[in-house]
């Protein structure tokens, strides 16, 4: 088993670099380094991307909102980084369009913000398609859904989103860590480290068998996401920095409008509002809410503010209600202030990133970032590595994108020989040729195979979902799925799209249970719905009965 084979490894090998967390930033930089060369181990003590890094818009955005703050230094850079991602990930990060409707008296005129998209379009070098300006007549044809009392008009412009979700996209980055050669489990969590001699060593903990380990490293680098501060204290690091919270939620519901859009609102406290394409479901939020805590839940009050906000906006055949909710997202955005300041202004405060540096004691922390700046937090980790000593045996290496172009063109002719789309499952959201290379890459080629051998490894085993036999066998071997919320929440994202209720009746869930855990599929499955029961229990409406 890979997890395990990695663990055994922890404890007997001196790396380059130690990663801490495997969120976006953990991953980028983990990927980075070992793309470059670097001995490098990656751990977090949840899974995968199983915090802040599952709970965004899916959205990969140059950062229009900043705009208003004339950050415009960094909405270039935001710009530039979404256009990477999507000349490098054309089958995952795509352009969509943003349909924003605008009300009478809101803050900015209508073509104040117009001419904002055109300056938002030139920053960005003209890599999307060009801005538009909507009159109420056209909302009123191409978005019929769209309540327009009030509202004069609107405008139309570019970003990017991802295909699949975003703990997938994560996900993506520690595969590519692994196959160069690093060292990477989820589940195992740092007590605390120390420096010894010349390196660091990490207290670490198995957190599902108990086991303790040592793991050595000559660098540290801490990307715990929302508690980088908390792990900064476990090893006395002293930082300029730290991170305020921001919570943030989305609604996810049957799908309201069958356009490629996101449709872009202003609530009404002023902030933009979303919704958001999800395959045969709709995203919709979300919140900016001050916390104090990372960890979050969503609230009654949540619920009513983006269920009354979006009511309001559409012209739905009825009013949507708690009833309609399918699942929900709820995270902390950290924020990066510097110490002593930030909290009498933290609505202003933007995603971007900080890497600080002690040189001293060969410790790099990050805080902040986003999704759209990943590229970047990787390049600029590595660039610290190499400050704190680290050999680097292949600088100039590309560590990110999809496989070139012959490894594409050999998996579609071989799967056009196969006649692979004609087995996509009916009621399947995209073609299985597209899917299986975007979510895959060269390893599809593999996956071919096993569909030549036997057809019935292309079934979709659970009903409302894409996800095939041979999908889901694969995840068992390669993609270190140690919880069925493992596969359903983050490798996947079908606890996203079917309701808790219908999944505890799929018989498909079942078989893809024993696909992944063997003999211990129905304690993985029994342990999956208690634990989600206790999760809805403690935010569920008063109303709302448990799953008999």
């Amino acid at each position: 088993m890979l997890r395990a084979t990695n663990i055994d490894s922890l404890s007997r090998e001196t790396f380059d670099v130690l990663v801490l967390g495997a969120g976006i930033n953990g991953a980028v930089a983990a990927a980075a380094l070992a793309g470059r060369g670097a001995k490098v181990a990656l751990i977090d003590r949840g899974d995968f991307a199983g915090f802040t890094s599952q709970e965004s818009s899916n959205l990969a955005w140059g950062g229009i909102k900043y705009m208003e703050n004339f950050e415009f230094p960094l909405v270039r850079k935001l710009c530039v980084s979404r256009n990477l991602l999507l000349r490098s990930y054309p089958s995952t990060v795509r352009e969509i369009r943003f349909y924003t409707a605008h009300e009478r008296g809101f803050r900015h005129g209508l073509f104040k913000l117009f001419l904002g998209t055109w300056l938002y379009w030139i920053i960005g070098s003209f890599f999307t398609k060009i801005p538009r300006l909507l009159s109420r007549r056209t909302i009123a044809r191409e978005e019929p859904i769209i309540n327009l009392d009030g509202c004069d008009g609107g405008f139309e412009y570019s970003d990017a989103y991802l295909v699949d979700n975003d703990a997938r996209f994560v996900w993506g980055f520690v595969r590519a860590a692994i196959d160069r050669g690093a060292c990477a489990a989820n589940y195992v969590e740092s007590l605390g480290a120390r420096r010894d001699g010349d390196g660091w060593v990490t207290r670490a903990r198995d957190v599902l068998s108990g086991r303790e380990l040592a793991v050595r490293s000559r660098v540290l680098v801490n990307a715990c996401g929302p508690f980088v501060d908390a792990h900064n204290a476990l090893t006395g690091q002293r930082t300029s920095h730290r991170h305020i919270f921001s919570k943030g939620i989305h609604l996810i519901v049957e799908r309201l409008t069958p356009s490629r859009r996101v449709l872009t609102f202003f609530a009404d406290d002023g902030r933009l509002f979303f919704v958001i394409p999800m395959g045969s479901r709709t995203c919709i939020g979300t919140t900016d809410t001050r916390v104090e805590r990372p960890l979050t839940e969503v609230t009654a009050e949540d619920r009513r503010f983006v269920l009354s906000n979006i009511n309001k906006r559409l012209d739905l055949p009825r009013p949507l209600t708690e009833g309609d909710i399918i699942a929900e997202r709820c995270g902390v955005r950290p924020l990066a202030v510097e110490d002593g300041g930030g909290a009498a202004d933290w609505l202003q405060l933007s995603r971007k990133h900080v890497l600080e540096v002690d040189r001293a004691q060969a410790h790099v922390s990050v805080f902040g970032g986003k999704l759209t700046d990943c590229i970047n937090v990787g390049d600029e980790v590595c660039a610290a590595a190499q400050e704190l000593g680290v050999a680097l045996p292949r600088p100039a290496a590309r560590w990110y994108g999809e496989p070139d172009e012959a490894v594409r063109q050999e998996f579609f002719q071989r799967a056009l020989q196969l006649d692979l789309d004609a087995l996509t499952p009916p009621r399947a959201s995209e073609k299985l040729s597209a899917r299986l290379w975007r979510r895959y890459g060269a390893d599809a080629l593999d996956l071919l195979d096993e569909i030549r051998r036997d057809p019935g490894m292309a079934d979709a085993l659970i009903d409302g979902a894409d996800d095939v036999r041979c999908e889901i066998a694969y995840a068992a071997r390669r993609e270190m799925v140690a919880k069925l919320e493992d596969f359903l929440r983050r490798r996947t994202k079908i606890a996203l799209l079917i309701r808790r209720e219908e999944l505890a009746r799929s018989p498909g869930l079942r078989e893809a249970c024993r696909i992944l855990f063997g003999d211990d599929a129905d304690r993985r499955l029994e342990e999956y719905f208690e634990e989600r029961g206790a999760q809805r229990a403690a935010t569920a409406p008063v109303a709302e009965l448990p799953l008999r």
